[in-house]
Formats: structure tokens, sequence, C-alpha cells
């Protein structure tokens, strides 16, 4: 049955890939103003409005890491926490059109991540399960009533991937579970300012998609489906677990009404990629100790004002001292992401630097993982030269050449990939994670979304800026690295650079 899933699993990556003369399968045309709703109510469930005030506005960003006492958890707290890691942050407003960001980024601005909140015992909050409403900041009580009488709070995630899919077609799979990673990395930096630590607890599929809900069949009858991705425990005892609801309220509102195409390899790999997390193996690294800095922008104005950048401005150097610091972040050690997502490191960035100061322009790799290392120089090509680019951490110039040109024509001809000052490619753990369990699928994308939201967390702190490029040439970029297989694969693509902003387009506050 493993080898079915894991076979499915492949067979889905290889038909996903982009190439430069054949796309993975998509919509022949896209009607923009039929596009699926971007927020999902729950028709005829109560709702809670929360307090929108940040608890934690002074915190700077270089304390970021220092110890702090948690706050207490009450409507006040997690509102200022959904706020940092969900909510809304502004709007964008240009020739008539109008769009929201959010606190994380996503593909094309889609969002397909949902957000559930399953309290008991926390002040000001009614016990059950809550969907958060990004567009008004409130809570719809989904379900009540179980004979569990522990305090906890909980964070689920549930995708939708019609929302993705309307745009991407068989290739959004893959962007729904980035987007997870993206959604779990901001979700760290949020609570690490709060004081809290988050963590994984072990759930089976089963058990998470009955908590949130989602294997309701009945309620969404007629509207699209939401599949279950994780559970994150916020406050809750080892032995505690999310109850079982005895009452429910609210349907799920249509956001598609005509929708013109289906991706059914979408449903298929979903099923093959259910399951748990795997116990926690920490990497065994000399890891990263976040250092604290001077930098004292406000954490939570670098959390609400982070964007995705459109355009480089191709000619600005990324100084050695931000380049540096945001390398330390994708150590393990080196954010808060990596004290939540415990695993052992199996996602790798490969560098294409352009503009950095001191730093030759090239390749570069930095293994995440001592037996990355030796794994990886294995497999990428033998002319690589494995020269150490950095007295402290594991940064090894693979070779030293101009590859702008290079990183925009990997990059489906995208210029962001070239006029940047770096373009990350993650390259995953593929093969052999996927054999032993397929849902190493979805954690091998949130892993390399969780990199994807360091890189642009870190940038954004020191005025630069990132933005994900989700269409590349897989096998291209496999190419270029000399891998002859699928032993490792790339998963994502990053730029960080200078953005130019357009200033046509207004800026309107979140929640007026």
């Amino acid at each position: 049955m493993g080898d079915t899933r894991a076979a499915t699993v492949l067979a889905y990556h290889v038909r996903s890939k982009h190439a430069p003369d054949r796309y993975a399968a998509g919509p022949g045309t896209l009607d923009w103003d039929a596009q699926p709703k971007a927020f999902r109510d729950w028709e005829g469930a109560m709702q809670t409005p929360l307090p929108r005030e940040i608890a934690v506005a002074d915190i700077a960003w270089g304390e970021l890491v220092a110890a702090r006492a948690p706050l207490p958890f009450n409507l006040q707290n997690l509102g200022s926490l959904l706020r940092l890691c969900v909510g809304l942050t502004a709007w964008k407003e240009y020739a008539g059109s109008r769009w929201s960001l959010r606190a994380h980024p996503s593909s094309g601005n889609l969002h397909p991540t949902e957000t559930w909140l399953i309290a008991a015992q926390v002040d000001g909050l009614q016990d059950g399960l809550h969907h958060y409403q990004n567009l008004h900041h409130v809570l719809e009580r989904r379900a009540w009533g179980s004979d569990t009488q522990a305090a906890g709070v909980w964070l689920g995630f549930s995708s939708i991937h019609w929302r993705e899919a309307w745009k991407y077609g068989e290739r959004a799979f893959r962007y729904c579970q980035l987007d997870m990673g993206h959604v779990l990395a901001a979700l760290s930096y949020a609570a690490a300012l709060h004081g809290w630590k988050p963590r994984l607890p072990e759930l089976d599929e089963a058990m998470l998609a009955h908590t949130l809900g989602v294997d309701r069949v009945e309620e969404f009858a007629g509207v699209e489906h939401e599949e279950a991705e994780v559970l994150v425990a916020l406050h809750a005892t080892d032995a505690a677990l999310p109850p079982d609801w005895q009452q429910w309220a609210g349907k799920p509102a249509l956001l598609d009404a005509r929708p013109l195409y289906q991706w059914p390899v979408i449903d298929e790999v979903a099923e093959a990629t259910r399951g748990p997390l795997p116990p926690t193996q920490v990497s065994a690294f000399g890891a990263a100790v976040r250092r604290g800095g001077d930098n004292d922008i406000r954490a939570a104005q670098v959390l609400l004002k982070r964007r995705s950048a459109q355009a480089f401005d191709g000619q600005s150097v990324l100084p050695q001292a931000v380049f540096r610091r945001l390398l330390w972040a994708l150590l393990p050690g080196g954010s808060p992401v990596w004290e939540m997502w415990t695993l052992a490191a199996r996602v790798h960035p490969v560098l294409l630097v352009h503009r950095v100061e001191g730093i030759a322009p090239g390749m570069y790799v930095l293994p995440r993982s001592d037996a990355a290392r030796g794994a990886l120089q294995a497999a990428f090509r033998e002319t690589f030269v494995w020269q150490p680019a950095d007295a402290e951490f594991p940064l090894f110039q693979l070779i030293a050449a101009r590859a702008g040109k290079t990183a925009r024509t990997l990059s489906c001809h995208q210029d962001i990939a070239s006029q940047c000052a770096v373009t990350f490619m993650l390259v995953a753990e593929f093969a052999a994670p996927i054999a032993a369990d397929p849902a190493a699928y979805r954690h091998l994308h949130w892993e390399a979304g969780m990199l994807g939201h360091v890189i642009t967390l870190e940038a954004e702190a020191a005025g630069w800026r990132g933005t994900g490029i989700g269409c590349f040439f897989d096998d291209a970029d496999h190419e270029v690295l000399g891998l002859k297989d699928d032993t490792w694969q790339v998963l994502y693509h990053y730029a960080v650079g200078m953005a130019l902003d357009d200033p046509r387009i207004a800026t309107v506050t979140a929640y007026a």
C-alpha cells in the first residue's frame, strides 16, 4: 500500500513539472472576474470579534529571540497573534481593482490556507472550535461541547485546493503545501513575540480531519472541500488532545459558482500524502545560535509590512552583514521556526549570487546538516569546487560565474530572478523520504516554504525584500546542478533584492 502511495506521489511530481517546451497542465484561460472568493464564511455560525491591537508592538526585531514570560492566553492576545501570522496587513488598489495582503505570502496571492482555533478555558472566549475569518478579524464558532475539561489552545490549518487550482492547474497542490510552510513559519515568529512555544503534536490524519470538521461530507456538499493539514499546540499538556465535539453549527460558503476545469490528480496526490508528522529528529549539526542584534525596528512592524516584491532594481548590492544574518537564520537554531520544526533538516539552499558585498558572483550551497554536505557533494556535478566561502558557517562556492541569465531562464524566464541580489534554489532530499512515508511530500514542501518565509522576513527587517518563485523549470534546475535522478529535487525558488514599488498602486489600511 505504501509503495502504491509513493508511486502516486512520484508520478504526480513528474507530471506537474514545468519544462521550457511544456508547462504543467493548467487552465487555458482565466476570467479574473470569476476568481474564487478569497475568504470563506461559515454561514449561521456565531461570530466573536477579536481585538485588533497588537499586544507585542514594542519589541525590537533584534530582541526577537530574547527570553520573555509568556503572555496569558486570552482573547486580546490571541487576536494579536492571529493578526501577526494570518491576518490582513493591507489592501491594495489600482484602476478600480482591490485586493488584500496578508501576513504570510501566497503564490499568486490566492491564499488557500484556512485557520482554525480550538480553545478550552480561554478568558473571554467560549470553548470550542472556531474558524478564523480574517477579512473581518472575527472567530466563527463551528463546534462545541465535550467532556474534555483541560485548558488548551491549538491552531489548526486546512487547505482549499481549488483556490490555487483555479489559476495554476495540476501544479496547485505543490503551491498549497508551500503556502502551508509559510503559514507555519509566520506562526512561529508571531508566537515567539508572545512568549509562546508552539509544538506539533502527533495526530493521525483521520483524527485531524475529524477535529477540524472537514470530514463532515454532508456539510461540504456542493461547495469546495477543505483538506486537513496540521494542528499546532500553543498551550496544552503532553497528554491533552483536542476534544470530540458534540454540537456543530454553520455551513461553508461557496467560493466559485462556475468552475471551468477539474484536476482529479490533485485529489489523488492529496489522498496519497495524508499522514502524521514523523517523530522528532533534530539535525546532527553544529546548529546556529540566533544572535540578538542592534536592529531596533519593531518586530511586529516587520511582520505587518512584509510584502512580496513584484520587481527589483537590478543594481543594489546586498550588504554582507545582511547576507550573513539571513544565512544564519536558515540554519537549525537560527530562527524561531526551528524551535517548532525540530525534524532533521532535509531541504538545503543553493544560491545564485548576483550582487552581494564581498561575495564573488556564482553558485553556492548551504548544507543545513552535517550529513547533507557529503550527500550533496556526491550528487552534484563533479566539476564543482566546493570552496569554503565563510569561516563561521557551511557556505561553499560551487562555481564562480555570473548567473543572472541562468537564474532568469530557470525561473520560467522571469526578470525577478536576475534583477534580485540573490536567487535561492531550495533542494530537497526526495526519493528516500517519500519511499519511507509518502506524507513526506507535504512535509518537504512545508520545510521549503518555511525557509522561504525566514528569507523574506530577514530581508524585510533589513530594508530589503523577498519574493517566492513557484514557477521554475524543474529538470533544467537539476541539469545545472548535475542531479541524475530523483534522489534530490528542487521544490522552490526564492529571490531577495531591493524592491521597486509601483507608485500607481495605493495602499489602504487592513482593518479600517
